[in-house]
């Protein structure tokens, strides 16, 4: 009875508590299990990875985008507006932590967990490398011709 009491005590106290709580502050209070996309404050700044998202962001109309709220206000404006502009709903998540170029900036999470391998975007994305298709046909000895 007071092992109750004493939960009952401390969960007024603490409020509930969380199941992998690092993981949870890591990605934006979601689950990585759950993360399809991730973008650190780094890769956001670079237009390329921004064009990357663009291009596939018709993939998650039905997932929800994660914005870190300690972004710089420009950076977070102009993601908010391509966000909005593919119709695809967003949140921002106020940290109380300030936000370094390693950490995540922007997740595409969805509801339930899909256990991605890479979510990373430059590795998720990554373009195919461009390469000529080689003749890989062998060339027959003149003993094979006449031999079979």
């Amino acid at each position: 009875m007071t092992d109750e009491l004493q939960k009952h005590l401390d969960k007024g106290l603490y409020g509930a508590p969380l199941l992998n709580p690092d993981e949870q502050k890591k990605y934006l209070g979601t689950f990585r299990e759950r993360c399809l996309v991730s973008m650190t404050l780094a890769q956001m700044k670079n237009q390329k990875n921004k064009q990357l998202l663009k291009q596939h962001l018709s993939n998650y109309q039905d997932n929800v985008i994660l914005i870190n709220g300690a972004l710089p206000e420009s950076l977070q404006n102009s993601y908010i507006q391509l966000i909005t502009s593919a119709n695809v709903s967003f949140t921002i998540v106020n940290q109380t932590e300030s936000c370094t170029p390693d950490s995540i900036g922007l997740l595409v999470v969805a509801e339930q967990a899909v256990n991605e391998q890479t979510i990373d975007i430059e590795q998720k994305f990554a373009a195919a490398p461009t390469s000529q298709p080689s003749d890989t046909t062998e060339k027959k000895s003149f003993w094979k011709k006449f031999f079979r």
